[in-house]
């Protein structure tokens, strides 16, 4: 595995840093999405249906979580169209991070941004005043710790 892999926040950050801060949940909704599309494409080439399940669990994980966060939002649909418009790099970031990496790697990244993304969601969670709001994104949060416990697991049993 090479020294210097990508990491999802440095690669991430500068876009976010273009988002209102009241949006960024929403941007990232949109992040979490794309990790469910590539959880089952790596769900599809495993060999082992053990680990297909869990990569497809992983992928319903992300799921939950992006309707978690558009939940809290009563124009999240519309909201999320407007930054995939203004931000349309978005997907070339996030795939850039995976492009031509061999699947350790892969799932190397994937496990440090979910560690990142539950980091993320509890920072926002602190910020937040409404215990309604507070609680589901710390439920995001455990989502996020779920699918790196997870991927730590298949990278170790690869090991």
């Amino acid at each position: 595995m090479s020294a210097a892999l990508p990491d999802v926040g440095e690669a991430l950050a500068p876009l976010l840093g273009r988002v209102p801060r009241e949006q960024q949940p929403l941007l990232i909704a949109l992040a979490e999405r794309m990790a469910a599309e590539r959880y089952r494409g790596w769900a599809e080439e495993a060999s082992a249906a053990a680990d297909r399940a869990q990569l497809l669990a992983c992928a319903e994980r992300e799921e939950r979580i992006a309707a978690k966060v558009e939940a809290l939002s009563p124009e999240a649909a519309a909201l999320q169209r407007d930054l995939l418009a203004k931000h349309p790099e978005l997907r070339d970031v996030y795939h850039s991070l995976f492009a031509g990496r061999p699947l350790a790697e892969q799932l190397t990244i994937q496990a440090r941004g979910e560690r990142l993304g539950a980091a993320t969601w509890r920072s926002f969670a602190r910020r937040e005043s409404d215990a309604g709001r507070r609680d589901a994104l710390l439920a995001c949060a455990e989502l996020e710790e779920q699918s790196a416990r997870v991927l730590e697991a298949l990278l170790e049993a690869r090991a």
